[in-house]
């Protein structure tokens, strides 16, 4: 595998001490939002190179492009189209992809829809009943329970079974609203942030938290939830969708990269695009 060059490097964050944070203002070591003051990757530019060859290698992932941007996001509406996903259909897809393959969250979704065809259904049927809608997801026992409960607060909260009233509010309010109930972390509100509300958000699964560490954008001792507040503080909000939808598709297509597809003690494969920016081990 060939080495960085100094520019590779520097388009990184490169080594800290050989930056001056005074460049980025917006990284001052007094705002409490940066967790990693010192830590200056990834630069813009850096986030814009990976984004493109990512986009070089496997195009823009389809079953993400429903959620691209397509209109104003400082104009919040409590519109939806029949065609899109209600706020709670988000919410609760995003359970139900918890612990298990995307193919498998979709159809277990697609099961408890049709078994349901409302929230209030489900919500009034056994948690057995819920159980074996979902089957194919896994942790059924788990996932059956969060989401009733899901349901019968958002009822006693709300007097109704809806969340498009999230769409109107601030990024921070809607945190505020969805850590209320059970079984709902960070990740999973990031991930309504991004794909059903169209914030500029950058969730941190362990795709993303994975390659973030091997290409030097966090440190290796960093926690999912400082990566998080790191790289929702670096990256652009501009590039915060699709390269958050490019770095989770890569890392469950690229052998290299994949969690069970390479000894960590060793580089990418050079065949990946991102072995440039590697960080690893000699």
């Amino acid at each position: 595998m060939k080495k960085k060059t100094q520019s590779d490097a520097s388009m990184m964050g490169g080594n800290p001490k050989k930056r001056k944070l005074a460049s980025d203002p917006a990284n001052s070591p007094a705002d409490p939002a940066e967790p990693y003051p010192d830590h200056l990757g990834p630069t813009a530019d850096a986030c814009r190179a990976v984004r493109d060859d990512l986009i070089s290698l496997h195009g823009f992932p389809k079953e993400f492009l429903k959620y691209r941007r397509t209109n104003d996001r400082s104009q919040p509406s409590d519109a939806t189209t029949e065609e899109e996903e209600t706020v709670l259909d988000g919410l609760i897809c995003t359970l139900l992809s918890q612990n298990t393959t995307d193919s498998n969250s979709r159809r277990a979704f697609a099961s408890l829809k049709s078994v349901f065809p409302t929230w209030n259904d489900v919500l009034a049927a056994e948690a057995k009943e819920v159980e074996d809608a979902i089957r194919c997801g896994g942790l059924v026992a788990t996932k059956a329970l969060r989401i009733k409960g899901l349901l019968r607060g958002i009822l006693e909260r709300k007097g109704e079974m809806c969340l498009e009233y999230l769409r109107r509010l601030p990024v921070h309010e809607v945190k505020a609203e969805l850590s209320q109930f059970k079984g709902i972390g960070p990740k999973t509100v990031a991930c309504v942030l991004m794909f059903q509300l169209q914030r500029d958000d950058f969730p941190v699964d362990t795709h993303v938290f994975r390659i973030a560490k091997s290409i030097g954008w966090i440190s290796s001792g960093a926690d999912r939830e400082k990566a998080y507040h790191h790289l929702n503080k670096r990256i652009p909000d501009d590039l915060k969708f699709d390269l958050n939808c490019l770095l989770a598709t890569h890392g469950k297509l690229c052998q290299s990269c994949a969690a069970k597809g390479r000894d960590r003690k060793n580089p990418p494969h050079e065949s990946c695009p991102l072995t440039r920016y590697c960080c690893h081990s000699e």
